[in-house]
């Protein structure tokens, strides 16, 4: 439950980042700044060209922390699915898998449905082929918002709707990226496409030899990042790409290494510590010495290089990428704004995808599959408690930003910016209602239906 725990210490960052944006990008001291800081441009310049530089293009602050920083973000989420589908996680059988991959499947279809709906019922229809692009962006759960809410309930919440709920998130950002890679793909340079798979057979072939540098595959996958932004294809995706390339198995195995560890550490005497001994040192034999350095190296290669690279990313991305992202995503500028646009169009759109579309996909998928008897309720767990979690999956911060930056991009061509510009602080609008409406409404019912002791409930299977 470690990852759990650092995943909801995360989130509180990402609350503290989304509040600070939205006071600064409604203050009157730092509104102007907040607005025009992202657009300034970074470049490196060689030669006279500029390698950040696409399609004539400048890269700005706000697309490199959208393209480049959140690229390391999708590392860390590929580095988790490769995890979890080959190395014994929670997607890693069908009977593991099968209840959160349907609740995600359910909760990324549902929602968009509703969007789509609510689009047609209220928005403008004179701008409806625009504003059908951001029908994905309801579909996400922020893994680390949803599961920062859930640990307030701390002891109270059976282990079973832990699991279910990351393993559930972890399928769900699985869809994120299929959508990413499919839906926001204009053009296709297959020049720089081949640059891409020269990166992976390069990264499979050191990974076939056994190699295991973390820098040396950070290195590849800056070069691979760089061919896939020119790609046409989102630059993200080659953090996706390049965790699927990282080695996830040990070159003898877990057990190998644990045993030699033991043998070394056995042929140290058995000493009784006095507090004398304690501020004396000892001098070791060059036996001692060359066991301890065996040691050291079966511990180093005791930590597969997926794993060791997924801790090292773990805390910066949750501590420092994340809350980046959300500081130049989500300032939501109200100066304008009538509250009427939650109620039509995209706005109202987002919001209910959220709200209603993540909780009703999320349970009739639960429901159908269990009173089919495909699978069980997770262990622990009542329909209640079930209920409160369904709700919570609507809190879709981090990956619904990011895809709602996709779908209305100010520069996007024949559309005129000011609209982009209004659609999508919309959409930002009703993540953030949708958000925290759905964080209370699920703590409500999670508070009303978990025990209050630290006793588990017996789930039944309906």
């Amino acid at each position: 439950m470690s990852t759990i725990r650092k995943y909801a210490e995360g989130g509180y960052f990402l609350i503290a980042s989304t509040v600070a944006a939205l006071v600064a990008a409604n203050w009157s001291g730092t509104s102007q700044w907040y607005k025009e800081v992202w657009q300034r441009p970074l470049q490196i310049i060689v030669g006279g060209t500029d390698l950040l530089g696409h399609a004539g293009h400048a890269l700005t602050i706000g697309g490199f922390i959208n393209d480049f920083l959140m690229a390391l973000f999708f590392l860390s989420v590929g580095l988790e699915l490769k995890r979890e589908i080959f190395c014994g996680g929670e997607l890693s059988s069908v009977r593991k898998a099968l209840l959160p991959v349907l609740a995600a499947i359910g909760g990324m279809i549902m929602p968009t449905v509703i969007f789509g709906i609510a689009c047609y019922c209220t928005g403008d229809a004179q701008y409806m082929e625009v504003m059908e692009r951001g029908m994905p962006i309801p579909m996400a759960t922020d893994i680390a918002f949803s599961l920062g809410v859930l640990s307030l309930f701390s002891r109270r919440v059976p282990i079973g709707l832990k699991v279910f709920l990351a393993a559930l998130a972890v399928a769900d950002d699985l869809g994120g990226i299929v959508v990413i890679a499919v839906k926001y793909t204009d053009h296709i340079s297959l020049s720089h496409l081949s640059g891409v798979l020269g990166c992976v057979v390069l990264c499979l072939a050191l990974s076939y030899r056994h190699v295991h540098s973390k820098i040396g595959y950070l290195m590849i996958g800056i070069v691979m990042w760089w061919c896939m932004f020119q790609s046409g294809i989102h630059a993200t995706m080659a953090g996706v790409v390049l965790a699927f390339c990282i080695p996830a198995r040990l070159n003898h195995g877990t057990k190998y290494y644990i045993e030699r560890i033991r043998r070394h550490i056995d042929t140290f005497p058995h000493y009784e510590v006095t507090a004398h001994d304690k501020r004396t040192p000892h001098m070791l034999t060059e036996e001692e010495i060359q066991n301890l350095r065996s040691i050291e190296s079966a511990s180093t290669h005791l930590i597969s290089t997926l794993q060791d690279m997924e801790d090292v990313l773990r805390n910066p991305i949750n501590i420092i990428i994340i809350p980046l992202f959300a500081f130049a995503n989500a300032g939501v500028c109200f100066d304008g704004m009538s509250p009427l646009n939650l109620f039509e169009g995209v706005g109202l759109g987002v919001f209910l995808g959220l709200v209603v579309g993540k909780f009703t996909g999320v349970m009739s998928a639960c429901w159908l599959s269990i009173k089919a008897r495909i699978v069980q309720l997770p262990d622990g767990a009542d329909w209640p408690a079930l209920a409160g979690v369904a709700m919570l999956c609507g809190i879709g911060f981090t990956v619904s930003m990011f895809m709602s930056a996709l779908s209305y991009p100010y520069d996007l061509d024949g559309q005129d910016p000011l609209l982009m510009q209004t659609l999508l602080n919309d959409a930002k609008l009703g993540i953030l209602c949708g958000t925290v409406t759905s964080a209370v409404i699920g703590s409500v019912i999670l508070n009303r239906t978990l025990p209050r002791t630290g006793r588990r409930r017996v789930s039944r299977a309906v």
